[in-house]
């Protein structure tokens, strides 16, 4: 296994554990107010981030490490910004003060995903042996 897939599942059983715990505490104090970061969290941490180490995984030696190292910090810095953003937003009665933060880490998941979109269709048009 390619190294960036194994730095994508680090990540993402990183984000699933914390994504568990929080799911817990919610659960505990009968507070789903930041739920919907939770949820992102869930979904672009552990599933996002699994699938694309998943496709490196299996792209085996045309994979090219420059670009899928760069869907690696890229998503992962979108992780780190708006996750903490949407849920200080939620928690804080839509606080706006945390937009900006949240559209930075919006921002770059998207450019996360066009990263992890080039990557497929380089695989899809590759010339095959």
């Amino acid at each position: 296994m390619p190294r960036v897939s194994a730095a994508f599942f680090t990540v993402g059983v990183l984000a699933v554990l914390v994504g568990m715990v929080w799911g817990m505490m919610m659960g505990a104090t009968e507070n789903m107010v930041t739920m919907p970061a939770h949820a992102h969290l869930n979904l672009l941490g552990w599933v996002t981030m699994g699938l694309y180490g998943t496709f490196y995984a299996l792209e085996g030696p045309t994979l090219s490490p420059r670009l899928a190292w760069t869907n690696f910090i890229v998503s992962t810095i979108s992780l780190v910004v708006m996750i903490p953003s949407l849920a200080m937003f939620l928690s804080h009665g839509n606080d706006k003060t945390y937009l900006p933060g949240m559209q930075a880490g919006e921002g770059l998941a998207l450019l996360g995903m066009l990263i992890f979109g080039v990557s497929v269709l380089r695989e899809l048009f590759r010339k095959r042996a």
